[in-house]
């Protein structure tokens, strides 16, 4: 419903009562040519009615497509109660608990996100959340760089088999603080990062390596060989997962002989919906050793004056509660709505029903291999262990195939060439447990009729 919160005679007695005549002069020391007088291209205002039958129209445009898209966002089941319970009126409308005495419900909501969040990722600490996968890594990229103290060079390893936004992100966000990111190849035959063009830099100095698990195309690292890398030359491991996949894989905790100290990620798989792109949520995890170099808030449980059980806020290392230079981070933040969603999914799914989806959607994409191994000259790029998605590399141009799928209904898949210039004609292809195996019957039938049609008119 709409919500004004002052009338004008409200307005009018504020003013009155500070000494001033209108609002713009609360903002007299704008310059005028600064100042924006008329917004063009704003249409007239709605009325409510006006503004629900508008957003019905907009609504009737969405098409139901057969969705294989992956490449970061991913389409799962969502139990109706996550939904039904995180829009409640309660969770909605708050945001972070400012107020920590008066939020107990938040902050056990938070409490309980954070405490599964580290038991997914086999690490002893969780902060609230963050703003996405990208920027969860870039924030832990920092975080390396603050702790890491025996390396001065400030130098990061990425892998070119990280998602190439993460690799944007990360540019952008640490390029004017001085640390310099070195790109590590991946091996043609198997997608996963070289072991051996990792070798080249034993002999320098490296602040943190990157380890994606899985990486962008799906490929399976060899994580307990770049973990153990990291410990042997005094690296950092940072732990890039996705979470429905921990529900199968050994968590960074436990990579190699002492695991990695940080792992972050994108959590959208947990309960969110793909909204054309969000909002979704980042997470970082790390051990108990670093937690005063996690950026963003912590919550922790005790016992109040009576013995009861309470929650608290127990660290807050950002800049609106202690000095700017001492602040960890100024973009940290806790996305409450979709924290809340995942701690629900979470909740009902519980450790087995997590195994059970991620084998499903293993299930579902070993099947969706083998239907589009058997179209003609369809290759798998990389013929190794994977999750969710495949590389697969067609006969024609892909923008054509993916066109001719689309106006038949179905999303084929991520073309690869504009980011990796030896994936040209290279599609990414995702199977989660939402899609059978008529819809993958129907995807192979799809991907073959536009193969043939693009190929009769070469």
């Amino acid at each position: 419903m709409p919500f004004i919160p002052h009338t004008q005679d409200d307005t009018d007695s504020m003013l009155r009562a500070i000494g001033v005549n209108d609002i713009d002069e609360l903002f007299d020391e704008i310059p005028d040519s600064l100042r924006c007088t008329e917004l063009h291209g704003i249409p007239e205002a709605l009325s409510e009615g006006g503004v629900s039958r508008l957003m019905r129209q907009r609504a009737k445009q969405d098409e139901v497509e057969l969705n294989f898209l992956g490449a970061g966002a991913y389409e799962h089941h969502i139990p109706a109660a996550v939904w039904e319970l995180t829009t409640r009126g309660e969770f909605y409308s708050s945001y972070t608990p400012y107020q920590a005495e008066a939020s107990q419900g938040t902050l056990q909501v938070i409490y309980e996100y954070q405490t599964m969040m580290a038991s997914l990722t086999g690490l002893e600490v969780s902060n609230a959340s963050l703003y996405d996968g990208a920027s969860a890594l870039a924030e832990a990229i920092l975080m390396a760089v603050r702790v890491n103290r025996g390396s001065h060079s400030r130098r990061i390893l990425l892998p070119r088999s990280l998602h190439p936004h993460y690799r944007t992100v990360v540019r952008t966000i640490t390029s004017s603080q001085g640390i310099e990111t070195v790109d590590l190849p991946y091996e043609p035959n198997s997608g996963r990062t070289d072991l051996d063009a990792l070798d080249r830099h034993a002999d320098g100095d490296i602040t943190a390596l990157i380890i994606p698990q899985p990486n962008f195309f799906g490929v399976l690292e060899d994580v307990d060989a770049l973990s153990d890398w990291a410990l042997d030359h005094g690296a950092l491991g940072i732990a890039v997962v996705n979470p429905m996949a921990l529900g199968l894989l050994r968590p960074p905790g436990n990579w190699g002989r002492k695991g990695v100290p940080i792992a972050c990620g994108e959590g959208q798989p947990l309960g969110v919906p793909l909204s054309s792109g969000g909002a979704y949520f980042g997470f970082l995890t790390c051990r108990e050793g670093l937690v005063r170099q996690l950026p963003g808030r912590l919550v922790g449980r005790t016992l109040d004056a009576d013995g009861r059980t309470g929650f608290t806020l127990t660290l807050q290392a950002r800049e609106q509660h202690i000095r700017r230079s001492r602040a960890t981070s100024n973009i940290c933040t806790n996305q409450g709505l979709m924290v809340t969603a995942a701690t629900i999914f979470m909740s009902l799914l519980g450790p087995e029903g997590l195994r059970r989806i991620a084998a499903l959607c293993h299930a579902r994409t070993e099947l969706l291999v083998e239907a589009v191994a058997a179209v003609d000259g369809v290759e798998i790029v990389f013929p190794v262990p994977r999750f969710h998605e495949v590389a697969i590399r067609l006969p024609v141009p892909v923008n054509g195939v993916l066109e001719r799928m689309r106006e038949s209904g179905v999303l084929g898949g991520v073309c690869l060439g504009p980011w990796y210039s030896d994936l040209d004609n290279t599609l990414l292809v995702c199977a989660t447990e939402t899609k059978t195996e008529e819809d993958i019957e129907t995807y192979a039938g799809m991907l073959r009729a536009a193969i043939e049609a693009s190929g009769e008119g070469l």
